[in-house]
């Protein structure tokens, strides 16, 4: 396989296509991970780029993906959604499998990190968890939406709400679930 990668397709938790970008290593894997962007990120952030290529180089073949509700690569118009995350990453992992790349490693970034620390609780093949920024509580997230955001939210059941220049869909079980 050659280090510019490949796409790979898979469907979520939910039932939807989900677009990701493997990075394998050259040569024999030594191992497959999972890389799980931020909130208001996405597969082919900085970060997700950098982390995946610098674990291919090392060997280690690695899926960057888009979770659904991020409006980027799939899944778009679906509202986020932190269990639908962890699913999504469970998704990932068993399409991976599927392919003969069965994950040992999940990382993430900040959010995704935190996913991914739930995700990999009832995910027997995942030997290691390495996050970078992981939020010990989800309840920074709130600091991200205007006050309005919240009350309409709670009065409408979800609202449009702008986070670093994009719109996202949020639903109040996600509130729920950061608050919970």
């Amino acid at each position: 396989m050659d280090m510019a990668g490949r796409s790979f397709t898979f469907v979520s938790g939910a039932g939807s296509p989900l677009s990701g970008h493997l990075e394998p290593p050259e040569g024999t894997p030594r191992g497959w991970a999972i890389f799980a962007h931020c909130f208001t990120c996405g597969k082919d952030s900085r970060a997700a780029v950098h982390i995946s290529r610098a674990l291919s180089r090392a060997g280690i073949g690695v899926l960057r993906f888009d979770f659904a509700g991020t409006g980027i690569g799939g899944g778009t118009g679906e509202p986020v959604n932190f269990a639908s995350d962890v699913e999504d990453l469970r998704a990932a992992a068993n399409a991976m499998a599927a392919a003969g790349m069965s994950p040992s490693l999940l990382v993430g970034h900040s959010l995704g990190g935190t996913a991914a620390i739930v995700a990999a609780a009832d995910m027997p093949d995942i030997a290691a968890v390495a996050t970078i920024g992981a939020p010990a509580d989800l309840q920074h997230i709130l600091r991200l939406f205007g006050p309005n955001d919240l009350d309409t939210i709670a009065s409408e059941g979800e609202a449009s709400v702008e986070i670093a220049g994009r719109p996202f869909l949020i639903r109040r079980g996600f509130l729920e679930a950061v608050e919970g």
